[in-house]
């Protein structure tokens, strides 16, 4: 089979999808590639196939017959039959009879069919071109992927022919490049319909007639090349008609080479497609609308998150700006002022990390900076409602009101635009977040909306960080206020401590006790009083205060515990509690629990034990004729007492029994000649550490080595 020539890719390979498109073939047809002829009608001829016609008879050598070329490809019509058998033949397809082709199948699969695929056959004769191409016509062989297609092929009737159907919506022209200009030498009639312009009016023309003011040059210039460098070109590009209204043209230019290899011709063909294209910005528009939309949502999102995680108030400001400036701006920054406000917090962030170094000194630098900004106090007090508006920064007012140094920082920050949003909380403006770009007209007005609706969620979300920061140290402070002062015992080294849970604000009902008694013993206490709120803070004073009382009287531990749970259930006292007494008499520790988990000795020579003994229901949980039990054991000279709450052990990922065989290997584990501040320390920076979910109490209590 013989080469493309220049003349049947302009009209064949690149053509066809356009003429084919004409057509208005049923949807399903559009998507594939055609299998494309050239054929000669008055010798009746093919004098050129396409890539995907060739695989369709690959034996044939061009020029053919065209019954020859339908005969070598199989090609066979619904009945089965040879489509060289019957009347309508590749020659009549040619000539358009039938005038909207007819459906086929092929004996060969090509790069884009299946074997025996369903393939519609139209004729595309190209009657009024310059010769030779006045006595041609492309055949094209368009595969049907859907069955609903294939379908609908007969229905669409034969009253319409296919020229007029052509002559509808896409324009053919042809321009003589050896001629100065490139002027067009022929037209068809949807040229004059689709353009507005009658052929003897543009003939002897450059095509340029056609573009306007918002024609883009880059396209016009790519086709250029194009046709300067021999090849073909396809594009789109906003033309003008005769009246003056725009349209969308999608351009297909082709060179027609002779057989020395010169370009005779430009074949050229139109297609307004400006209902596709408008369509299609229509869509991008929506496209980048809901991109734009869901950019936003997900960063509100995420500083609702990243604020919901930050328990710290000054932490929750730097995370605040580091997620918001570099989504929005060149830099910004985050500042909060006090209940006078005056500033109390500022982080500054660089979208380029090349500046984070002006950045970090421009925020340690003196805030007189911020106070002195008119736009900053005016949204400040910006009632509320109101709007951010993205304007130049005013550089000449910085001078006097920034030191020498200040000033170099924020030049070489940038100074463009900047937008000044407030940060609304409930009962007011507690800050400001602003964002400066470098170019005074790159911040982009979905940004600006973007920060407006920013400074109100982050405002609300900064406002709760601040109230829970605030009730949490309230809560811790009254809390601490209950628990005592450790005091100095000759012959003990005693160390506590109380670290309230991280996720709540409230008081709770865990404390300690450290008592010398008048009889020279020692009485230690460590109780937890079920529940988190004043009740239960409540309800841990009273019962410190009766138990110190109890044991103050010299009473064994036994008693001490149940007298205790007496008065819990005569007076009410409280709901339920556990606690841990125990009365160390020199070397000799008893004690008792009431439902409260097992203190641990640790001697001087590393062995553990679990005080597992003495152990009674919660005080205030009812028992009629409730034992007094107590247990003892050695204390010696360089042993260690750990007392403690379940919050020191229990999580939801570690029950409470696991818990302890964590500390006992702790305690087995830590090092010789810590003091009790060092092994209090470790036990809770190893059990407790991170995040925990109770509050946690340790006492831990040393008895001095003896003198060597």
């Amino acid at each position: 089979m013989s080469e493309p020539t220049g003349q049947a890719d302009a009209l064949a390979d690149l053509a066809a999808r356009a003429v084919v498109d004409a057509l208005a073939l049923p949807e399903g047809a559009h998507e594939q590639a055609a299998a494309t002829l050239l054929v000669d009608l008055d010798a009746g001829t093919v004098v050129f196939a396409n890539l995907l016609a060739t695989q369709l008879a690959p034996d044939v050598r061009l020029p053919a017959p065209l019954a020859e070329w339908s005969r070598a490809a199989g090609l066979r019509t619904q009945d089965g039959l040879g489509l060289d058998e019957g009347l309508r033949t590749l020659a009549t397809i040619a000539r358009e009879a039938p005038s909207r082709g007819i459906q086929v199948s092929a004996e060969r699969a090509t790069g884009d069919s299946a074997l025996r695929e369903a393939l519609w056959v139209v004729g595309v004769p190209l009657a009024g071109a310059p010769a030779p191409l006045a006595h041609q016509a492309l055949v094209v062989l368009l595969p049907l992927r859907s069955r609903t297609a294939a379908a609908a092929m007969p229905d669409l009737g034969t009253d319409v022919h296919a020229r007029a159907a052509v002559a509808s919506s896409v324009s053919f022209t042809i321009t003589d490049p050896t001629q100065p200009g490139d002027p067009i030498v022929w037209v068809n009639p949807a040229f004059e319909r689709v353009t507005g312009y009658r052929a003897e009016d543009v003939i002897g023309t450059n095509c340029r007639f056609l573009q306007g003011p918002d024609t883009d040059r880059e396209v016009v210039a790519r086709i250029r090349a194009a046709l300067e460098a021999r090849t073909t070109v396809a594009d789109t590009l906003l033309n003008y008609r005769a009246d003056g209204t725009p349209f969308w043209n999608q351009v297909v230019i082709s060179p027609v080479l002779d057989a020395d290899g010169h370009v005779t011709h430009h074949v050229g063909i139109q297609a307004d497609v400006t209902e596709r294209v408008q369509a299609l910005l229509a869509r991008e528009a929506a496209l980048d609308e809901a991109r734009v939309s869901s950019r936003r949502l997900h960063l509100l999102a995420e500083v609702s998150q990243t604020l919901a995680e930050h328990l710290d108030y000054t932490d929750a400001v730097r995370a605040l700006a580091q997620v918001a400036v570099p989504r929005l701006a060149s830099w910004g920054f985050v500042a909060v002022v006090d209940e006078r406000g005056r500033f109390d917090g500022l982080h500054i962030v660089a979208a380029d990390p090349v500046d984070a170094i002006d950045a970090a000194e421009l925020e340690r630098a003196d805030l007189g900076w911020l106070t002195r900004s008119p736009r900053i106090a005016h949204a400040l007090a910006s009632p509320a409602g109101h709007v951010p508006v993205a304007s130049p920064v005013d550089v000449a007012s910085l001078a006097a009101r920034t030191t020498p140094r200040q000033l170099a920082l924020l030049h070489r920050l940038g100074l463009g635009s900047a937008l000044v949003v407030p940060l609304r909380a409930r009962d007011g403006v507690l800050g400001v977040l602003v964002l400066v770009v470098r170019d005074r007209h790159d911040l982009l007005q979905e940004n600006v909306i973007t920060a407006a609706h920013l400074g109100h969620r982050a405002g609300v979300g900064l406002d709760n960080v601040r109230l829970y920061q605030r009730e949490r140290e309230a809560a811790v402070t009254l809390q601490r206020s209950l628990l005592p002062e450790l005091p100095e015992i000759p012959g003990l080294d005693v160390a506590a401590a109380y670290v309230p849970a991280l996720d709540r604000a409230q008081v709770g009902g865990d404390w300690f006790d450290v008592l010398p008694l008048p009889d020279g013993a020692v009485g230690l206490a460590v109780g937890d009083v079920v529940g988190h709120d004043l009740h239960a803070a409540a309800s841990m004073g009273q019962l410190r205060s009766v138990l110190r009382s109890y044991a103050w009287s010299g009473q064994d531990a036994g008693t001490v515990v149940a007298r205790l749970d007496e008065l819990v259930q005569g007076l009410g006292m409280a709901d339920i509690a556990t606690c841990v007494y125990l009365r160390l008499e020199g070397s000799t520790l008893r004690y008792t629990r009431a439902g409260h988990p097992p203190p641990f000795v640790r001697t001087a020579d590393g062995v553990v034990r679990e005080l597992d003994g003495a152990l009674t229901t919660p005080v205030g949980v009812p028992v009629p004729g409730r034992p007094v039990v107590e247990a003892a054991v050695d204390l010696p000279p360089g042993a260690v007492l750990v007392v403690y709450t379940d919050g020191l052990l229990e999580r939801r990922s570690r029950p409470l029994r696991r818990g302890i065989a964590e500390l006992r290997a702790t305690l087995e584990a830590m090092p010789d000649g810590m003091d009790a501040r060092g092994i209090c320390d470790h036990l809770v920076a190893t059990l407790a550490g991170g995040e925990h979910e109770d509050d946690v109490c340790v006492l831990v209590v040393r008895r001095d080595a003896e003198p060597d």
